[in-house]
């Protein structure tokens, strides 16, 4: 309803043309001050719109202003500059930026283009004459060093709906401690530099993002916090279609507060190297009350990946609970999933074979009330003792990393090749079918320290025809008929 009633206001009055204000279309003359001096003028109106019309109009930052909407008409593109000297510094780099604001929107049917090879170029420029420096032990210049596209900042009643952003040097877009933001029908094509996220939320409450693509060289569609009393909450993902270098839909990695009442829904993934659904705690935040329903992805390295980790030793470890992921349909595939990038997904660390769907909480700390439903994942199979081996006899052997990066691959090789579950309390399973293409040495499910675990209607095809689970004597389970169990040390 704000959102609405925000449009209302800036339609009222005719749209402020950059022109008007000096701004040239010719993708060469800087236009920054042109452009700003159009937002002032809105903004000292009390409302306004910020016409961007047809042609190509380069700038460094541009700072909105409340109750401005900033719309660019088909055909019109705003250009970033490619000069890192041009950006404003917020709590990052960016081309858009506001902070303290409110009732702000990024609307139309045109572009913004980050420039982001070119930036980038110039980023390296800088370190090469010493201007900036590669972080101790690092091989990359600092994403504080890279401008964004968009960067919102504790700001209330945020609307970015139909435009595309493409070419970051960084993170494409990320809404800090907002309230009440609408991101509607947008394209992100971010491919050109690392650490491309196409959408970061972070620590926002009252969130809707819908009907957007995704095309991104890091994790499409992430949630994280920071602060550890401020949170994600209140949160609607839905309807999106997703490409990603890493993971497609991502709670963390940075989780000092939490993430509470998320709901994602309606996601098609596909080309995506990591998770298709990554949860992600370890730095002493909650994760709690997440449904996330209806994901169909081809081509990504993992189905679901759950995780409760003490990276931040400083705290105690936080909670993962009431969580349930139902209807999924996922194919993972051999070989690297995420082919046609021009950066790559680093080279996993240890030799696995193709890793299951997991869900592994801390040894002090289990995750909490999982139910998985009407969950179908084809794998490619294939794994042999070759390539890597954990006995099925041995499955304390699995390392616990507790403080490690939270990835589906940190442990090395898994037991199982379709579902590995460790330190869990309170969890069900209803209506699994796993299909393996070839043959695996693996049995289908390991569940290893899990107490209260329900199981029914899990089916194997393909390669494996009976669903067999390995248990860890110490776990207390029950599963249903036609099921084989076999209980190890």
């Amino acid at each position: 309803m704000l959102n609405a009633l925000v449009s209302l206001a800036l339609l009222s009055s005719a749209p402020i043309d950059i022109r008007d204000f000096g701004a040239v279309g010719d993708a060469s003359t800087i236009c920054t001050k042109s452009i700003q001096l159009a937002v002032d003028k809105a903004a000292a109106s009390g409302s306004g719109v910020v016409l961007i019309p047809a042609g190509h109009y380069l700038s460094g930052t541009i700072h909105l202003k409340s109750h401005v909407e900033i719309r660019l008409d088909k055909d019109a593109v705003l250009l970033g500059s490619p000069r890192r000297h041009d950006y404003d510094h917020g709590v990052w780099y960016s081309l858009l930026m506001a902070a303290d604001v409110k009732d702000i929107a990024v609307t139309g049917s045109g572009v913004v283009d980050g420039q982001g090879a070119l930036v980038a170029q110039d980023v390296l420029r800088l370190v090469s004459i010493g201007e900036l420096k590669i972080p101790p032990k690092g091989w990359r210049p600092s994403e504080v060093d890279r401008p964004e596209i968009i960067e919102f900042t504790r700001c209330h009643g945020v609307r970015v709906e139909g435009v595309t952003l493409k070419n970051s040097t960084c993170w494409v877009q990320t809404y800090r401690n907002c309230s009440e933001l609408t991101i509607k029908g947008i394209h992100v094509d971010s491919k050109t530099y690392w650490n491309n996220d196409g959408i970061d939320v972070v620590d926002c409450q009252r969130v809707v993002i819908s009907d957007c693509d995704i095309d991104s060289n890091d994790d499409g569609i992430c949630l994280k916090s920071v602060g550890p009393k401020d949170a994600c909450e209140d949160i609607v993902v839905k309807n999106c279609r997703v490409r990603s270098s890493a993971s497609a839909i991502k709670f963390g990695t940075t989780s000092g507060g939490g993430f509470r009442r998320i709901l994602v829904r309606g996601i098609q993934i596909r080309n995506t190297f990591r998770s298709a659904v990554a949860l992600e705690s370890v730095d002493g935040g909650d994760l709690e009350d997440v449904l996330v329903e209806n994901i169909r992805a081809v081509h990504t390295g993992n189905a679901f990946f759950i995780r409760l980790g003490h990276r931040n030793t400083k705290v105690p470890p936080g909670r993962v609970r009431h969580v349930v992921l139902r209807d999924f349909d996922v194919e993972v595939p051999a070989g690297r999933p995420d082919f046609g990038y021009p950066f790559h997904g680093p080279q996993f660390s240890e030799p696995h074979n193709l890793a299951p769907a997991s869900i592994v909480g801390h040894s002090q700390a289990p995750i909490e009330d999982v139910t998985l439903e009407n969950i179908r994942i084809r794998f490619a199979g294939g794994g042999t003792q070759a390539i890597a081996h954990v006995p099925t006899t041995r499955l304390g052997s699995v390392p616990e990393r507790p403080t490690d990066y939270p990835e589906f691959t940190m442990f090395g090789e898994l037991p199982a090749w379709g579902l590995y579950v460790r330190h869990v309390k309170d969890i069900k399973f209803s209506g699994l079918s796993f299909t393996l293409e070839a043959s695996d040495y693996r049995p289908s499910v390991v569940v290893d320290d899990v107490s209260g675990i329900r199981v029914s209607g899990l089916s194997v095809s393909g390669k494996e025809t009976r669903p067999t689970v390995i248990v860890r004597q110490s776990s207390r389970v029950r599963f249903g008929a036609g099921i084989q169990v076999q209980r190890v040390d």
